[in-house]
C-alpha cells in the first residue's frame, strides 16, 4: 500500500497535491526527507505537505531573488500566503501546495496561528538584515522553526502537552544549527543571523564577518553558538519520550542529524568561509539504519 492510500487520501486532486510536496520536501530537505521515511506510512504525507507549505514560501524569499524585485517578492508572499490562509479558514483550496496543507490541518486541528507566525517570519526575511540580540532574533525562529515544531506534535501524536515545548526548542537548535553553518551564505543575502551583541561580546564585528576570514574572535564566537544548540538539543530530548513509539525513531534521527551539523562545522575547523559542513552519506546511514529497526519494532 502506498502513501497515500494507507493515509486514506484517495482524492486524485489531493493526491497530486501531496505528490507535489513529497517531491519538494524530497528535492530540497534531504536530511528531513530521510527522517520522515522512519515514520508511519500514514503520517508521512501530512509532513510532506507542511514541508511544501514552508519550502514553497522559502522559495518566493530567496530563490526567485534573481528574476524578481524585493517589492514583487513581498507582494507574491503576500499574496500567496493570504490565500491560504484564506483557505485555511474555508476548509478548502485549489493551491496546487495548499491543497495538502488545507486538508493536513483539518485532520489534526492545527492552529492557523502557527501558519501566520512563518508567514510573518518570511515576510521579516525581506527587510531584516541582522539581529540586535538573541530575543529580536527569537522573534523571526519562532515563525520560521519552533512554529515547525509544534505544527508537527499533532501528526507524531503525543502523550504529554509538555511534547510542544519541547518541539519548540528542538526547532529552534534546528534552525540555530543552520545560521553557524550558513554564515557565509547568509552574507551573499545580506543577512547576519547571529545576535550582534553576542558577536560583539567576543570581539566580532559585522565588518570582520564580511571578510570571510576565520579568526580567533570569530571561532568563539560559532562555538558559543554551537553550546546553546547543544542545550537546547538536550532540553528538547526529554520531550521525544513523549512521542507516540511509531514516531520517536524519527524525531530522534532528525534530531542527531540537523543538530549534528554543529559537529561538522567543529570537524572542519570552524572553516565556515571556504568549506561547507556537511552531514556525510556514511553518518547518515549510521543515523538511520538503527532507526528503521526502532520503527519497525515500534509498529
Amino acid at each position: 500500500m502506498d502513501e497515500l492510500t494507507a493515509a486514506g487520501i484517495l482524492d486524485p486532486e489531493l493526491r497530486a497535491s501531496y505528490t507535489e510536496c513529497k517531491r519538494l520536501n524530497s528535492l530540497h530537505g534531504k536530511t528531513y526527507y530521510l527522517a520522515t521515511l522512519l515514520l508511519p506510512q500514514a503520517k508521512r504525507p501530512h509532513v510532506h505537505a507542511l514541508y511544501g507549505f514552508a519550502r514553497y514560501a522559502d522559495e518566493i524569499v530567496d530563490d526567485l531573488a534573481s528574476t524578481l524585485s524585493l517589492s514583487q517578492k513581498s507582494a507574491l508572499l503576500k499574496s500567496w500566503g493570504d490565500g491560504v490562509l484564506a483557505d485555511i479558514r474555508r476548509g478548502t483550496s485549489a493551491d496546487h501546495v495548499g491543497r495538502a496543507l488545507v486538508d493536513t490541518v483539518r485532520r489534526f486541528d492545527i492552529p492557523i496561528a502557527h501558519f501566520e507566525a512563518f508567514l510573518h517570519s518570511m515576510t521579516m526575511d525581506l527587510s531584516v538584515t541582522e539581529y540586535q540580540t538573541y530575543d529580536d532574533l527569537m522573534e523571526y525562529v519562532y515563525g520560521s522553526a519552533a512554529v515547525i515544531g509544534l505544527q508537527m506534535v499533532p501528526i507524531l501524536g503525543a502523550s504529554d502537552p509538555a511534547a510542544y515545548a519541547a518541539a519548540e526548542k528542538l526547532g529552534i537548535a534546528f534552525q540555530l544549527a543552520n545560521f553557524i553553518r550558513d554564515v557565509g551564505e547568509d552574507l551573499e543575502r545580506g543577512r547576519i543571523y547571529l545576535p550582534l551583541d553576542e558577536l560583539h561580546s567576543a570581539g566580532v564585528t559585522p565588518e570582520m564577518l564580511a571578510a570571510k576570514k576565520l579568526t580567533p574572535e570569530i571561532k568563539s564566537a560559532l562555538a558559543f553558538q554551537i553550546a546553546r544548540v547543544r542545550r537546547l538539543q538536550a532540553e528538547a530530548a526529554v520531550g521525544i519520550k513523549l512521542l507516540d513509539p511509531s514516531s520517536q525513531p524519527c524525531i530522534n534521527a532528525a534530531s542527531e542529524l540537523y543538530c549534528g551539523i554543529v559537529d561538522e562545522v567543529e570537524k572542519i575547523n570552524f572553516e565556515i568561509f571556504t568549506q561547507r559542513a556537511k552531514t556525510s552519506t556514511w553518518r547518515r546511514l549510521k543515523v538511520a539504519f538503527p532507526a528503521y529497526v526502532k520503527a519497525l519494532r515500534a509498529r
